[in-house]
């Protein structure tokens, strides 16, 4: 059992048979009155996210979650497919239960967490480099301000970038928000 007051940001429970995954932690005191934690969730075999309350000192079932580094091959309409680089064991993930798949770059090494042999979520870095594709121009005498424009991506991937960024630049990408971080070398 896990006392709730323990629960982080990646963690896995499991409450009334349903596993969730801890999106975002909150810990509220007001008054005299006891704690209360709030946790965002989301709800790992449907990908729904909710919000739960637990008073402090509730307990909720704790689960075993492995995590494995696997190389990301290729995907197909439905599935993503990986390997392990040492075992060279092969993993299909179906694209519907991983929400930023379009992420995914050839040959790339992903943190996939496991529950009994079963993918339960693909992690990406915090930050991934992608080649643009496609740009409009930018209008000279623009940069005052942060002005954006939009870009395609390598994968396909739409995302505003700023006006200085050229076709064939790489460029980083924030994978939490699908937003520009910085231009690469």
């Amino acid at each position: 059992m896990l006392n709730v007051t323990e629960l982080r940001a990646g963690t896995v429970f499991e409450e009334y048979g349903q596993y969730y995954q801890v999106v975002t932690y909150e810990h509220n005191k007001v008054g005299r009155g006891s704690a209360n934690i709030k946790v965002k969730v989301k709800n790992i075999k449907s990908g729904s996210t909710t919000e739960k309350s637990f008073i402090n000192g509730a307990r909720v079932n704790d689960v075993a979650v492995m995590k494995r580094d696997l190389q990301f091959l290729y995907k197909d309409d439905e599935n993503a497919y990986f390997m392990d680089p040492v075992s060279y064991e092969q993993v299909v993930i179906t694209l519907n239960s991983i929400p930023d798949h379009q992420f995914l770059k050839d040959g790339e090494q992903v943190n996939i967490s496991f529950l009994e042999d079963e993918p339960l979520s693909v992690n990406f870095p915090p930050k991934m480099e992608f080649v643009v594709t496609e740009t409009g121009s930018g209008a000279k005498g623009n940069s005052a301000t942060n002005v954006f424009k939009d870009a395609i991506l390598e994968n396909g991937f739409k995302t505003k970038v700023p006006l200085f960024i050229k076709v064939g630049d790489k460029i980083r990408i924030d994978t939490r928000t699908g937003s520009y971080s910085e231009k690469a070398n």
